[in-house]
């Protein structure tokens, strides 16, 4: 476990920048007023993603490494956060679509069917529902 301390760390601190982003894309209203600047918006999320993982990658380097970390070390341990944040995938999404915003998935359904995107509300709801998304998030 002392191994892989600097990379659990990363990945609790990489889902909880998760977490905090979906409060934030609640609070500006992209998961109801402004629903249809959501698929554009949240792209944004790469951003701080990136920079966890750049982050992360350093820490190891100067604390377990002392400085010297080579390109398959860096590889491994970015795998290894990578692992840890993909189990945790199903409990992030169940956190975020039953108890940060519960009211997601009615508003893109909605949105994706008056808009055209999906022809059907049946075909919205079997797309935008918590099993596709935590299924999406783990396979993501």
């Amino acid at each position: 476990m002392e191994k892989i301390k600097i990379e659990l760390k990363w990945a609790m601190i990489f889902i909880g920048m998760t977490l905090l982003w979906m409060v934030l894309e609640k609070m500006v209203g992209l998961h109801s007023t402004h629903i249809d600047m959501h698929m554009y918006l949240t792209n944004l999320y790469a951003i701080p993603a990136i920079l966890i993982y750049v982050l992360a990658l350093k820490d190891k380097k100067k604390q377990y490494y002392k400085g010297e970390m080579t390109y398959k070390q860096g590889f491994l341990s970015g795998l290894i956060i990578t692992v840890i944040v993909t189990l945790f995938a199903p409990l992030t999404q169940w956190i975020i679509s039953t108890i940060i915003t519960p009211e997601y998935f009615p508003n893109v359904i909605a949105h994706s069917v008056e808009t055209g995107y999906h022809s059907s509300l049946e075909e919205a709801e079997a797309y935008f529902n918590l099993n596709s998304y935590i299924l999406q998030a783990t396979v993501g």
